[in-house]
């Protein structure tokens, strides 16, 4: 594998760590897995993410 080979399976690698977690905010826990709970997480989760973005803009 050449050295852009790397970069990109570095890339890659990153990409999936960072989706992984931000992923994470946004599907509740298997423990509450109904169609409600997965609304008001989301709903939660876009209001903090919304926030942290304005904090940082």
């Amino acid at each position: 594998m050449d050295d852009a080979g790397l970069s990109i399976a570095g890339g890659l690698q990153q990409y999936v760590s960072v989706f992984s977690a931000v992923r994470n905010l946004f599907v509740p826990p298997r423990t509450r897995r109904s169609a409600l709970a997965t609304h008001l997480h989301r709903l939660t989760a876009i209001a903090e993410w919304t926030g942290a973005a304005n904090l940082a803009a």
